[in-house]
């Protein structure tokens, strides 16, 4: 008796039977009762905190933007800063604007909880959105005066620099304040082997709200990952409930398909939120296109090529973006090429051939950042690569100049890049094109890759960089090629600003 008075919540977890629980009927989309969630949680008041402090933010930022965007037009045109007429022609087209902006902003899921709320690429789109819908019912008003149809393209640009930084800091603050007051999601992983640690150390740093990984259920064998066994995937009912998770995450492409129905039930009932990491399957099936006509459906999965009215569009964004680039960046190259020049010996610009499009080699431009003799001595470095897969990396590379280090640093190096941009063998956003010894050490399915044209920066960018495993690169590749579009390309590069300033994995 003394024994099983002393077991521990996790000792129970454990050692308790399987059993068939009933449950009273509950109507599973609602996770408990809203007077009940108040009192207990103060998720309400929580939840009109965010709703209205993101609709007061939303509400500056884009009143900010009309104001900022007539400002210029008015020194553009009359050379004087207009406040009190910018200030009035604003509010007069604030509150159709701010309309359309909740309601859009709203669809796209931008005011939804801070685990699903989504990113910049949401953002950009939905104001284009809201631009367009402008735009339309301006024409159908029968306004004459075209000129004032600046106000429509000018407050987008505006609205995407504003807006969008006032919600990138909007997350990192509330974020700090969740830390700081000890919030946490308490997650528990489920699936098999490697992919569970290798989800767990992707959410470590998660950015929206910290997760409190609570431990695993394995389909397996209990692998030894660093995480908690919280037992077998017939515990999961009773795991749920002792530990008070909130989030199941199955983080197995394999995991079978009678078993996840039965999970993502039990989780229901239960309240609990189920997400599932994709496979590199689940992310090509997002592109698939059903066949008609067939005794079986079928779908079928095309290549991710730009073609057409896309090619046209990204390689125009491509070529202004670049020439914008070249003609604000253009003292800081010179300085850049300058501080290589009085480095080392050698070229200031190093030519680096590597596979592009369909394979086919072209120079890739670079600052030189090491010393003449680099390529000959990495063969003597190879026991020291610290990267996985077919990459190349060392923290401390012994090839490097002072100067080197610094450009490598904060990927000064690949600003030349941005006449690769120029000539077309390059895009300002898409797969990295790595050196010819990276490629001779690909898989088969990693060269899909190379079906589209390489990019200066990229989702491995933003995304961990030198952190992440070699395979993970692959895959955020292949996600960027399924969802391309203008709206991902901005927020790439808006994102790859901070990701660079903070050093994020780069060496």
């Amino acid at each position: 008796m003394a024994d099983t008075q002393t077991k521990t919540p996790e000792t129970r977890a454990h050692t308790r039977a399987p059993q068939t629980m009933v449950l009273p009927p509950v109507d599973v989309r609602r996770k408990r009762p809203p007077l009940l969630s108040f009192l207990l949680r103060m998720e309400t008041l929580r939840k009109a905190s965010r709703v209205v402090s993101l609709l007061a933010l939303d509400f500056a930022c884009l009143y900010a933007a009309l104001v900022v965007a007539l400002m210029v037009k008015a020194v553009v045109r009359d050379g004087e800063w207009a406040w009190d007429a910018s200030l009035h022609e604003a509010r007069e087209t604030i509150a159709f604007a701010y309309l359309v902006t909740v309601l859009l902003f709203a669809r796209s899921g931008l005011y939804a909880e801070r685990a699903q709320r989504p990113g910049i690429a949401r953002i950009v789109s939905s104001l284009f959105q809201v631009t367009v819908v402008s735009l339309i019912f301006a024409l159908v008003n029968g306004s004459e005066d075209y000129n004032s149809y600046y106000i429509f393209y000018g407050t987008l640009v505006f609205a995407v620099i504003i807006l969008g930084s006032a919600r990138w800091m909007y997350e990192k603050v509330t974020g700090m304040i969740l830390r700081a007051a000890g919030y946490r999601r308490r997650a528990v992983l489920v699936g098999s082997g490697r992919h569970i640690e290798d989800v767990a150390h992707a959410l470590r740093d998660e950015v929206h709200v910290p997760v409190e990984m609570v431990g695993f259920i394995s389909l397996t064998p209990r692998p030894d990952n660093g995480l908690r066994s919280l037992g077998r995937i017939e515990d999961v009912a009773d795991v749920l409930d002792v530990y008070r998770v909130q989030e199941v995450i199955i983080a197995d492409p394999d995991f079978p398909e009678e078993r996840a129905v039965e999970l993502v039930d039990t989780c229901h009932q239960r309240g609990v939120t189920v997400r599932v990491a994709p496979s590199t399957m689940e992310i090509l099936v997002q592109r698939a296109e059903l066949v008609p006509g067939t005794s079986v459906p079928l779908f079928e999965l095309r290549p991710p090529v730009f073609d057409g009215i896309d090619y046209f569009i990204k390689r125009s964004f491509d070529v202004f973006v670049s020439l914008l680039l070249l003609g604000l960046l253009s003292p800081v190259l010179a300085v850049l090429g300058l501080l290589v020049r009085l480095s080392s010996r050698g070229p200031v610009i190093y030519r680096s051939y590597r596979p592009g499009i369909g394979g086919a080699a072209f120079a890739c431009l670079k600052f030189r950042t090491m010393y003449s003799d680099a390529d000959q001595r990495q063969a003597d470095l190879e026991s020291l690569n610290e990267a996985s897969g077919a990459l190349f990396k060392i923290k401390r590379d012994p090839r490097l100049t002072p100067v080197g280090r610094f450009l490598r640093r904060y990927s000064l190096d690949e600003l030349p890049q941005l006449v690769n941009v120029l000539r077309g063998e390059m895009s300002l956003v898409g797969p990295r094109p790595l050196p010819q010894r990276d490629f001779d050490k690909l898989d088969d399915w990693h060269k899909k890759r190379y079906l589209v044209t390489p990019g200066m920066t990229g989702l491995w960018q933003i995304s961990g960089r030198s952190e992440l495993d070699f395979d993970d690169l692959v895959r955020l590749d292949f996600l960027y090629l399924e969802r391309w579009s203008v709206g991902l390309d901005l927020a790439i590069l808006l994102k790859t600003i901070p990701a660079v300033l903070l050093r994020r994995g780069a060496y």
